[in-house]
């Protein structure tokens, strides 16, 4: 495994050279995002943007982290109120079987406040048949005085997968931890996982599994899924948290990338044991 720089403010994770996910964190953006998330098929299972509704929508990137409500501004959509703005990639680890990046970034409102001091971990694990987990480690530092994050289900983390997979457009279905089934079972009910999954080429079935960490305080989360072809975490959906001076809040999500739709004691196990890794330690922030 190997995270490679690229023109252009990207970063590639590659399988023996052959690329699976890229990280874009370029400084027009309104937030960084993973595009495309590789299945084991060859194809990107995630897309840019809604299918039917590419404007409104134009902020569902992929693979992707926000919030509807930092102290009553939207990072969520593409209005322009708040940015998320990378600051510098802080490191890259390349071995056998893991690649991962570091990096720090603001999140800014458009006065030019800086509410948030976002530290970021990407680690991509290679698994057995070409499967692989993407691991997001996130710390949130309130910049000056308190940050209160809304109560909302529009983030923290989101997911937009590919046009064939989703319940409307495809073959696809939702599952959660929790025996659920499509929006009418999945949608806002609070779950280990959930699994969007269906067909990605004429011959193959794959899916994503967007997983919850028990070390998350508000597990085993909600989840805001829709038929339309995407899921997302909801960290306050329950109701506001606040994020004060010196007490950053670090959180945990995965998102299994498989073949097939497996049976969902499979999906189980590999949340298992994504649950039992030992969670990544931020080192003190230097200038």
């Amino acid at each position: 495994m190997q995270a490679v720089p690229q023109p252009y403010d990207q970063v590639s994770f590659q399988r023996d050279g052959v690329e699976i996910a890229r990280y874009h964190f370029g400084p027009t953006l309104l937030r960084p995002f993973v595009f495309p998330v590789i299945g084991p098929a060859g194809r990107s299972l995630t897309r840019m943007g809604h299918p039917h509704d590419p404007v409104t929508h134009n902020h569902h990137n992929s693979f992707w982290l926000s919030h509807n409500d930092v102290n009553g501004i939207s990072f969520w959509d593409d209005r322009g109120n708040g940015r998320i703005v990378h600051q510098r990639l802080e490191e890259f680890v390349d071995d056998a079987t893991n690649a991962a990046l570091q990096t720090a970034s603001g999140w800014i409102a458009k006065d030019g406040r800086t509410l948030l001091n976002e530290r970021r971990r990407i680690t991509v694990q290679l698994l057995p048949g070409d499967e692989w987990l993407l691991i997001l480690d996130v710390q949130l530092a309130a910049a000056t005085n308190a940050v209160t994050l809304g109560q909302t289900p529009f983030g923290l983390v989101g997911v937009r997968v590919a046009k064939t997979i989703g319940v409307k457009d495809g073959g696809g279905t939702i599952r959660n931890s929790e025996g659920g089934v499509n929006e009418a079972g999945v949608f806002r009910k609070p779950a280990r996982w959930v699994d969007y999954s269906g067909p990605i080429t004429a011959n193959a079935s794959e899916g994503l599994t967007l997983l919850d960490h028990p070390s998350n305080p508000n597990h085993p989360t909600v989840f805001h899924v829709r038929d339309d072809g995407w899921m997302g975490a909801s960290l306050t959906m329950a109701g506001a948290r606040v994020i004060p001076p010196g007490q950053p809040l670090q959180l945990r999500y995965g998102l299994y990338v498989h073949a097939g739709i497996p049976a969902p004691e499979k999906i189980q196990r590999q949340w298992e044991a994504f649950s039992r890794m030992p969670l990544f330690a931020f080192k003190l922030k230097t200038k």
